[in-house]
């Protein structure tokens, strides 16, 4: 299986005939969705098929970032700006069997949607705490302030989007709960200890069985004072693979945001060499994707092997 490792993204809301060449010889591993790529359910679906055709691969990876609530990329043609996590885990903390039989019955229906666009990945759930001086940026994104209903809720999102064969990609592992910054625009660095971090951090991430997991773009000072979590392969080796139990493909978060200090050359060779195995890029300019891909290996075998079974799973 000869794919780079990474996942691109597109301007607009059709292919344009560079990035159709791009797609075709370069073999990026994947390709993420937005917004700005979505102008209605028809126009989607044959931008899929498109990209699809153009990577002569019919489980070629399509990513979206639909979570409901504050981020979705469909709302130009159907509205989930209601059905946050925090929607759901709130009707679930008051009321278990409902809470759990109606964001099941949810996915299952979003899901059916995903499928007819074209799309078998969809980056959920969102496993991190909700704490007193979290950044707004995660807020109603997170499913409770209680970490078991988070772990609760987001194993069932897991299984509910297996059922419909969707892949999942839990985030921000190891957590971005502590953060009281958006990294989007700027470095969070998190002083808590080992012991506090897993006892709440990252306890939900602990053997969740994702497809795919993201990382946080963190500075967790007293594990690695250096290195953001996307670019430490302490955070990564240490703490995701082996505290965490996490057996998946490992996806750096965008590699074009603030948090990360080097060029997005730079910022992805590193997320790789710390053990990320696929690299995530977002803002979907063609001479910097076609600059990227180039600089990039292909998947190793832990990846060629995951993505296999992955195929299987769509199969």
């Amino acid at each position: 299986m000869k794919k780079k490792a990474i996942i691109i993204s597109i301007k607009g809301t059709e292919l344009s005939k560079e990035e159709k060449k791009l797609i075709k010889e370069e073999k990026p591993w994947g390709l993420i969705l937005f917004k700005r790529n979505l102008k209605n359910f028809n126009q989607a679906k044959i931008l899929i098929k498109d990209i699809k055709k153009a990577s002569k691969d019919k489980y070629f990876p399509i990513m979206i970032d639909e979570e409901g609530g504050a981020v979705t990329r469909i709302s130009n043609f159907l509205d989930t700006k209601v059905y946050s996590q925090f929607f759901f885990g709130n009707i679930y903390e008051n009321n278990a069997i409902l809470g759990t039989s109606l964001y099941e019955n949810y996915i299952f229906s979003l899901s059916s949607v995903l499928k007819i666009l074209g799309i078998n990945i969809n980056t959920v759930p969102v496993l991190d705490v909700v704490q007193k001086k979290t950044h707004k940026i995660i807020g109603s994104r997170s499913y409770s302030k209680n970490p078991k209903t988070i772990k609760y809720l987001g194993s069932k999102c897991i299984n509910a989007y297996k059922k419909s064969k969707i892949g999942t990609v839990i985030k921000h592992i190891p957590g971005h709960g502590s953060s009281i910054v958006d990294s989007h625009e700027s470095l969070p660095i998190i002083r808590k200890t080992l012991k506090e971090l897993i006892k709440l951090d990252f306890y939900c991430f602990k053997n969740m069985n994702s497809n795919f997991a993201m990382t946080a773009h963190i500075i967790y000072s007293k594990l690695d004072s250096k290195n953001v979590a996307t670019h430490s392969s302490i955070i990564i080796n240490k703490i995701i693979r082996k505290k965490l139990n996490y057996k998946g493909i490992i996806i750096s978060d965008d590699i074009s945001m603030k948090a990360l200090k080097y060029d997005i050359i730079t910022n992805a060779k590193k997320s790789l060499e710390a053990g990320c195995n696929l690299v995530l890029y977002c803002a979907g300019k063609y001479e910097d994707s076609l600059k990227l891909i180039k600089q990039m290996p292909y998947i190793d075998a832990f990846t060629r092997k995951k993505t296999s079974e992955f195929y299987n799973f769509l199969s």
